[in-house]
């Protein structure tokens, strides 16, 4: 079978926990409820018929919002008209923009681990992804600027920029934001970045800084985000794309062979609740702050390891105190000795033999009676048989 189209890891641990009855700590789909005034005006946009095809680049509306969203939070000023495309999740805009921008021979570097579309994407491409590892610090991860650098070859040509960070939780800093930027700009790297936490950090000081907003990165940057983890509503899959005009076209040349457009009702309606997004996202950053300490309780108090999550839904734990060294095994085993569902961090690992294949990503973007069930299974298999040889 083509590892182009081999299941993903999320669908097959997904099915896991249907078949056992497990809770799914794996994938990051919210039990979360969305904005009441979200769902009432998606409602009214299908009554009123808005249901048919939405303009190629997005319902202006749309556009609009994400334009002064870019604005109002970072400083930067796309134009709804030709620098910002609305596309199917930004899954489909990263899609579009590997396929637009990339050909054989050519190489996407990334930082590994990294979510799985991104060397799905290079391999639909036909070029290479090259991901440089991030450093295991402690309870969290650090960027290996140097490392980075010596990745660089002549045929590189894109930078895949994933903050906040899944599935490690990593929000990068100022610093190492800089490191990369002033690398994109010696080696006139395009960037394409990957911002769908963007509402969601958790720590004082840590607030997300888009890439794009550091000198000298606008007009190289492709910006994409999504309402999905913003509004807890992943089925919608509305995501976008802002840059330079060059940049969002080539995208768009590709975008529209693949689903043209989709959405018009949820479109409508996101258009809305981005204008009007900051209450929404502090009280859901609360509400995700709570549910991670809860989680991360519940896993010390099972005598797992948890990393620091500093953003997003996902927070890593080291297993090896169970008596796994290796994070496929205990997700296999986890089920039926525990009741719940992971996925192994390794699964996102790109680049070689993984240096902590020992971690494993929990979400905590479950209601809060979900964690603390999770977390009464987790202490009762922590005090089953451990296995003898992992």
């Amino acid at each position: 079978m083509s590892r182009a189209i081999e299941t993903s890891i999320f669908t097959e641990m997904t099915e896991l926990a249907r078949r056992t009855g497990a809770i799914n700590l794996g994938q990051g789909v919210p039990e979360l409820d969305s904005p009441p005034a979200l769902l009432s005006d998606v409602s009214a946009a299908v009554l009123a018929g808005h249901n048919q095809y939405p303009p190629a680049f997005g319902v202006p509306e749309l556009r609009e919002a994400v334009a002064a969203h870019q604005r109002r939070h970072y400083g930067l000023g796309p134009e709804p008209d030709g620098e910002v495309l609305v596309t199917t999740g930004a899954t489909e805009a990263l899609a579009s923009a590997f396929l637009a921008l990339t050909g054989p021979g050519d190489e996407i570097l990334t930082l590994d681990p990294c979510y799985d579309a991104y060397p799905a994407g290079a391999r639909l491409s036909g070029a290479s992804l090259v991901a440089v590892p991030l450093v295991s610090e402690g309870e969290g991860f650090a960027l290996d600027a140097d490392a980075l650098r010596a990745a660089v070859t002549p045929r590189t040509r894109l930078l895949v920029l994933n903050t906040p960070h899944n599935p490690t939780g990593k929000v990068f800093t100022a610093a190492e934001l800089a490191a990369i930027a002033e690398l994109c700009r010696e080696r006139d790297l395009t960037v394409v970045t990957d911002e769908v936490y963007e509402h969601l950090t958790y720590e004082d000081g840590l607030a997300h800084t888009p890439i794009a907003a550091l000198p000298g990165m606008w007009e190289r940057t492709l910006t994409i985000s999504s309402a999905g983890k913003t509004f807890n509503a992943t089925g919608w899959k509305v995501g976008w794309v802002s840059g330079p005009a060059r940049l969002v076209a080539a995208v768009t040349a590709v975008k529209q062979f693949l689903t043209y457009a989709s959405g018009t009702p949820y479109q409508a309606a996101i258009a809305g609740a981005l204008n009007a997004v900051e209450p929404w996202a502090a009280s859901l950053r609360a509400t995700l702050r709570a549910n991670r300490d809860l989680l991360a309780e519940g896993l010390a108090g099972a005598g797992l390891r948890p990393y620091r999550a500093e953003s997003g839904y996902f927070i890593q734990a080291d297993v090896r105190p169970w008596g796994y060294a290796d994070g496929h095994a205990f997700c296999r085993d986890l089920p039926a000795r525990a009741g719940v569902v992971a996925i192994p961090t390794s699964a996102f690992r790109h680049a070689g033999p993984d240096p902590v294949p020992w971690l494993v990503r929990f979400t905590f973007c479950r209601r809060a009676e979900s964690l603390r069930e999770a977390a009464k299974r987790l202490a009762a298999g922590a005090a089953a048989a451990a296995p003898s040889d992992r």
